[in-house]
């Protein structure tokens, strides 16, 4: 169970994310137009125990996009990763198992980042002008300064 679990977290956040890339990306180049916007995480900015497989994804995540940056370079198509820290969504549960009360215990004592918080940054990175490529955007919640440093967990 584990094993597929770790298997499906790599086929969702790098294999799928690939593919869906490469199928877009020729038809932005042709019109001239698009932007890429992928989502990454804190995790693959810093690595942290029991943590190896999905900081894996994120740092692939984080390399494919700034390789795809590279690629495009010639293009007018942005490309841009969104990589927040603590953020209390549905996936926070999956991440426990379906624990939801473990999810929720996790984020007791500080505010989190918000789903909200992140399409805010997604549509910052999206409304610039044309000639500013907003690269990485790297978000905590206040009372956080790292993957696993949060003010009321220490």
């Amino acid at each position: 169970h584990e094993s597929r679990d770790k298997q499906t977290m790599i086929d969702t956040n790098v294999t799928a994310l690939i593919a869906f890339t490469r199928t877009i990306t020729p038809g932005m180049v042709d019109r001239r137009k698009g932007h890429i916007v992928n989502l990454g995480s804190v995790a693959g900015h810093e690595a942290y125990a029991q943590g190896s497989v999905y900081c894996a994804s994120k740092f692939a995540v984080d390399a494919f996009t700034t390789a795809c940056r590279h690629d495009l370079m010639d293009s007018p198509i942005r490309v841009t990763v969104i990589s927040p820290g603590a953020v209390n969504t549905e996936f926070s549960t999956v991440r426990y198992g379906g624990d939801k009360q473990r999810a929720d215990a996790f984020y007791e004592g500080f505010d989190p980042l918000l789903a909200e918080d992140i399409a805010d940054n997604v549509m910052y990175a999206l409304t610039r002008p044309p000639h500013v490529q907003i690269c990485d955007i790297l978000v905590y919640a206040t009372r956080q300064s790292g993957a696993k440093n949060i003010a009321c967990h220490v």
